[in-house]
């Protein structure tokens, strides 16, 4: 098992659902209150990384981050080294990826809290940030978990967008999905075997705590 990969993809998935967490929230409570007629655009975006082939966001997002692009420009300018190739590069594709499983089901739970329970909490004088920290998130806990759940084993999973932004540099951007690809070009079947079958697991647990979190509440899956 190589545990340095194992560690780089935990913990770029927990900083990724952290981002996710802080970022999609916002978005979330937009997309599911407002009543702009050209909301399907923002929800359309949100969602393209669901249908969009890996390598081409990948292939976006390393034109958008390299050296000759502004942002990363910036970035080399500012710290000295590339943002490209690198785990700041990694986050941010993989911010960008991860988005709409983070979002979708948050913005789903948002739209479930009934609205009269906000117009009392507001004709007691509560305030719009109070009420949304007394009242909504309490009441979409559910959906906030699994939206941090699904993030963070879809993270821990990629492969196409990290071979495509990072590339496969030990102890900087070579994650879990890399280590098995490497392992099985190797013929080392053995090693590639034993890391499949830890991804496996947690996969398998993440589904089953999202399947429990949506037995107890409607039913449904969060983004239905």
């Amino acid at each position: 098992m190589d545990w340095q990969a194992v560690g780089l993809s935990l913990r770029l998935s927990l900083v990724t659902t952290a981002i996710l967490l802080v970022v999609g929230t916002p978005v979330a409570w937009w997309m599911a209150t407002t009543r702009w007629r050209f909301r399907f655009l923002v929800e359309a975006l949100a969602a393209l990384p669901l249908v969009l082939p890996p390598t081409v966001l990948g292939f976006y997002v390393l034109i958008a981050i390299g050296s000759r692009s502004p942002l990363g420009a910036g970035w080399e300018s500012l710290t000295g080294r590339r943002l490209a190739f690198s785990f700041e590069g990694l986050l941010l594709a993989s911010v960008l990826y991860s988005f709409p499983f983070a979002v979708q089901p948050v913005a789903a739970a948002f739209a479930r809290v009934d609205r009269r329970l906000l117009e009392a909490s507001w004709t007691l004088g509560v305030s719009r940030l109070e009420t949304f920290r007394r009242v909504v998130l309490p009441l979409s806990a559910r959906g906030i978990v699994a939206g941090s759940v699904l993030s963070f084993a879809h993270t821990l999973g990629e492969f196409g967008v990290v071979l495509m932004v990072g590339g496969n540099i030990p102890g900087r951007t070579r994650t879990v999905s890399i280590s098995i690809y490497d392992s099985v070009q190797a013929l080392d079947y053995a090693a590639a075997g034993r890391t499949a079958l830890a991804l496996l697991a947690v996969s398998f647990t993440v589904l089953a705590i999202t399947y429990g979190l949506q037995r107890r509440g409607e039913g449904t899956w969060p983004w239905s």
